[in-house]
């Protein structure tokens, strides 16, 4: 071809380039080119030659991971706030139960499910968007291109024709993890402050 009259050799290669049909995938045929190719044969794909950028990915990925966290500390924060204003709220209702013979037990028990099932539903939901997004991320990324008349993910500056996006379950299942056991946890000291309600002294002004 051109290439080889141009640098003079004849019948010799030098450089393949390959092209693959899914970019994310490169890795799997890196074994099977260095079989065909022989010890002299030099392999190098995208991500190497793109190391640099892939490590400000992980750096990225690491923050972000820091940014969810913080998140659901703040969540679980509203649920400590909101089961201390119920509880302020319905100090009446608490202390009619008390007096109805309900145990500190029992009134822990309600507060501590009305809490506990907020951090559930929350979490399920905020799972089941977040997977459904991560499966759709690309015809959303179409979509809000087209409505914005933009290019959101531009091939030119991120080397990719469309935006990659992989559903980790071991990730996805310890961050659901973490959400819920500080939902629960959150929920531990308004219950036992319920529970530690006095019926005469919230009794004694109603």
């Amino acid at each position: 071809n051109e290439a080889q009259r141009y640098f003079n050799k004849q019948k010799r290669v030098s450089v393949l380039e390959v092209v693959v049909d899914k970019p994310d995938r490169v890795g799997e045929l890196r074994p099977a080119i260095l079989k065909a190719g022989g010890p002299s044969i030099y392999v190098t794909d995208w991500r190497q030659r793109n190391a640099s950028f892939f490590s400000a990915l992980q750096v990225e990925r690491n923050v972000m991971f820091i940014i969810l966290t913080l998140i659901v500390l703040v969540a679980a924060l509203n649920i400590v706030s909101g089961l201390i204003m119920l509880v302020k709220d319905k100090g009446a209702d608490i202390a009619i139960l008390r007096t109805m013979g309900a145990t500190r037990g029992a009134i822990m028990r309600i507060f501590f499910i009305t809490g506990a099932s907020i951090g559930v539903v929350g979490t399920i939901a905020g799972l089941l968007l977040g997977i459904v997004v991560c499966l759709n991320i690309e015809s959303i990324r179409q979509f809000v291109s087209y409505l914005t008349s933009t290019n959101l993910f531009s091939p030119e500056l991120y080397y990719l024709s469309q935006l990659p996006a992989e559903l980790d379950t071991g990730e996805v299942t310890t961050v659901a993890l973490m959400a819920l056991t500080l939902s629960v946890l959150a929920t531990l000291y308004p219950s036992w402050r319920a529970s530690q309600l006095d019926p005469v002294e919230a009794l004694r002004y109603e």
